[in-house]
């Protein structure tokens, strides 16, 4: 069975709820990181995309750059 497409407002939702933030007011273009996402939300989420939409990508290439349009095509989001 295939798994859900990710896109650019599913990761911006996904880390907004696990910043306790509105996805309008997460960035799609600056780091996370000086938005609050830490190395433990960040392999939660990763965790999850990798369960729920077969995401292959590594700890490691989403923290050399923590920016949602950087992370678009690593993680397949269409």
């Amino acid at each position: 069975m295939p798994h859900p497409t990710l896109t650019p407002e599913l990761i911006r939702a996904d880390v907004a709820d696990a910043l306790g933030e509105d996805p309008a007011d997460v960035p799609l273009d600056e780091n996370l990181l000086d938005h609050g996402l830490d190395s433990v939300r960040l392999m939660s989420l990763l965790e999850g995309w990798r369960r729920e939409h077969g995401v292959e990508a590594s700890f490691a290439d989403l923290a050399e750059d923590p920016v949602i349009t950087a992370w678009t095509g690593l993680l397949g989001a269409k």
